[in-house]
Order: structure tokens, then C-alpha cells, then sequence
């Protein structure tokens, strides 16, 4: 029984069972992520609970097997309510292969949309009476040592986050010189509109965040700055140049672009919803790449083909599009109020999951991040 049961294993070594499929290779020494000469990387958000931060291997690995494609960035969120910071999380996807994008929003529970400012409003963060947060954050983003996208406060050009510039003067009129921002199309003989009250104390928040998680040391972070497609309200002191805070501050520039959501939504098909924004966010720099830091749109077949959505944005993004380099696919089924869903996921109907695999096997779709060195500071 020993010598067969050496045997077997003999047989075993020589190939009679499948080998570990290799894990992807781990960035060594100090990198940053590289923005891709060629192609651009697919991402996603994969339904990571009502507070999108509890990451798991599972859910990842699922979505990946549904779709037939590693992604090179995977998204979750981090919020200021929590008072705390995702390394668990972080550590799951760089173990994975992947890059993190963290929405690190200034919210506090319940997290409910629609509502005004709340304690963790931009006026607090500038009074610094959450410096010790974001000192700690800071710390643990610097200690997690690898890679990380951060949108911090996104969709600021919406009216549905409680730091929406709506809800600090909106289009009031400061004092100040005029806004340097041009929108494609338009232009102001006169010098350019504003400043205005909300942007431009989103800007003060978001430049005062960044600067003082760098001075932590957290280097490792890439700064997305993160708006809508098409800004509402559609007013000239709402348009996301006057939320800019300038390119010191910006890693990428990104952009929220869905279809219908809810029942009660218009049907719009994806190409109109992503060129002209892409122009104007184009506009803000000539040399940021740009991502699309969500996309997705529900399933209805009452109103618009869902399969021909998917194929639109996979497919002409990579022909008319040259400056987006990264993707993030909003994967989510959620049930409203009235008791229906809205369905964003690949899967909603075997018609969008053919229409997505067959758009992301492309290789243009990259499935691994690529990684540059980081020069030294010289002493």
C-alpha cells in the first residue's frame, strides 16, 4: 500500500493534476501606477454591500468569472462616518492583483442622499475639526505602501451628497479674480464667469484634505477629481471648471456617466452622455488622463436595449475617446421604495452579460495594472 500510494503521488507531480494558476506579480520597491500608452484598464465596482466597503475575495472572483476578465482596478468606498480606513479592504484587492479606488466621502450615517450638510461639512473640515482624522488616514494610506486611487468627494456638481456646492451659496458670487476654466464651445471675451460661493469653498476643502494626508507622507495616493457628466442644476456657476482646484491637486480627472436608473428616468443611449462631457473635462487639462470612475445603466427593455449600451460604451471608447485610460463598471441591483429594482449589474439579462464579455474581451481592455518607479525626492 505505501509503494502505490508512492505511485500515485509520483503520477500526481508528473502531471496528473492541474497546476496553481500563477498569481499576478506584486509591484516591488517604490511605484505608482502608469498610465497605459496603449489600451486602457477595465475596473469595476462589484456590489459590496448597502455601504459598498465590505470587500470580499468572493464577491471579486465572482464577477470576474461572470465577466471572463481580471479587473485592474476594483472600487469600494471609504466613509468619514466610519472614522476609519480600508486597509483590510485595500490589502484584498492589491493581493488580488489589482489597484484600489476608494470614494472617501465626508458623510456621516445614516448616509442618506438628498439631505444637507452634515458634521462633516466642508466648513468643519476647513475650521480643522477633523485634522486628527485625516492625519490618521493619512498615516494608514502612507503605512498601506502601494498604489491607491482616491476620489474624495465625488459627484460635488450633483445635488444628491451633502457637499454638493448647491448647498454653500451655490452660484452666489464672491470676491476673487475670475475662474481660469474654458467650456468647449463657449467663449467669454470678458473673462471667465465667477468666482461662486459653493465651488469655490469645495475647492478650499479639497485642496486643504489633499495637502494634508501628502504631508503625512502618503505619496502612494493618486487624487481623482471626480464629477458628474452633465452637472445639475445646468448653470454656468455649477459646471465642473469652477470646481477644479487646479492640477497640483489631480492625479486623473473622472466622471460619473449612467443611463437610466429608475422607472421614472428618460432612456438615453451612451454615446450622448459621455462626448460632450468627455470635451469639457478635456478642457480642465491638456495632460490628465481621464477615467470613468462609474458607469452602468439598469435594465429596461420597455425603453432602450441595455446590450446596446454596453456595446456603444466598450466598444467606441477605445476609437473615439483617446485620453480615457480606465473604467469602472457600477455592478449593482438594488430595490427601491416602490418596490421595484433597478438592475445595473452585467448580468441583468443574458443579453447585456454576452454584450459586456464580448465588449471587455478586447485587448484594449487592460486586465492588470501597470506599474512605473517612482523617482527618489533628491536630498
Amino acid at each position: 500500500m505505501r509503494a502505490a500510494y508512492g505511485f500515485l503521488l509520483l503520477l500526481l507531480a508528473l502531471g496528473g493534476c492541474k497546476p496553481a494558476p500563477p498569481q499576478p506579480p506584486q509591484p516591488q520597491g517604490p511605484v505608482t501606477l502608469a498610465v497605459p500608452k496603449e489600451g486602457a484598464y477595465a475596473g469595476a465596482y462589484m456590489d459590496f454591500g448597502d455601504n459598498e466597503d465590505t470587500v470580499t475575495l468572493e464577491g471579486i472572483e465572482g464577477f470576474e468569472r461572470l465577466v471572463g476578465k481580471h479587473q485592474a482596478i476594483i472600487a469600494s468606498s471609504s466613509y468619514w462616518g466610519e472614522q476609519s480606513f480600508p486597509t483590510a479592504n485595500l490589502n484584498i484587492i492589491r493581493r488580488h492583483g489589482s489597484v484600489p479606488l476608494v470614494f472617501w466621502s465626508p458623510w456621516d450615517r445614516p448616509y442618506v442622499q438628498e439631505r444637507g450638510p452634515d458634521r462633516f461639512s466642508l466648513t468643519s473640515i476647513l475650521e480643522g475639526q477633523w485634522d486628527d482624522y485625516i492625519a490618521r488616514w493619512g498615516d494608514a494610506a502612507r503605512a498601506f505602501g502601494h498604489p491607491v486611487l482616491v476620489s474624495f468627494a465625488n459627484e460635488m456638481n450633483g445635488t444628491w451628497f451633502p457637499w454638493s456646492g448647491s448647498f454653500y451659496g451655490g452660484g452666489t458670487k464672491v470676491p476673487g479674480p475670475p475662474v481660469p476654466y474654458t467650456i468647449p464651445g463657449k467663449a467669454y471675451p470678458n473673462g471667465q464667469p465667477g468666482p461662486f460661493a459653493g465651488p469655490e469653498l469645495f475647492k478650499k476643502a479639497y485642496r486643504y484634505v489633499v495637502d494634508r494626508v501628502r504631508a503625512r507622507g502618503a505619496t502612494n495616493v493618486l487624487w481623482v477629481f471626480h464629477t458628474v457628466n452633465y452637472s445639475i442644476p445646468q448653470f454656468e456657476w455649477n459646471f465642473i471648471g469652477q470646481y477644479y482646484p487646479g492640477p497640483d491637486y489631480v492625479d486623473w480627472l473622472g466622471y460619473s456617466v449612467y443611463g437610466e436608473q429608475f422607472d421614472d428616468d428618460s432612456w438615453c443611449d451612451f454615446i450622448p452622455l459621455l462626448d460632450w462631457p468627455y470635451r469639457e473635462i478635456c478642457a480642465l487639462d491638456p495632460s490628465k488622463p481621464v477615467m470613468l470612475a462609474e458607469w452602468g445603466v439598469g435594465e429596461f427593455p420597455q425603453k432602450g436595449s441595455k446590450p446596446d449600451f454596453i456595446r456603444d460604451a466598450l466598444g467606441t471608447i477605445q476609437s473615439r475617446y483617446p485620453r480615457i485610460k480606465a473604467t469602472v463598471f457600477w455592478h449593482e441591483r438594488w430595490q427601491n421604495e416602490t418596490g421595484n429594482y433597478s438592475n445595473l449589474r452585467a448580468n441583468s439579462s443574458p443579453e447585456s452579460l454576452a454584450a459586456y464579455r464580448r465588449g471587455v474581451a478586447n485587448p484594449f481592455w487592460l486586465d492588470k495594472p501597470q506599474f512605473t518607479p517612482v523617482n527618489p525626492a533628491p536630498k
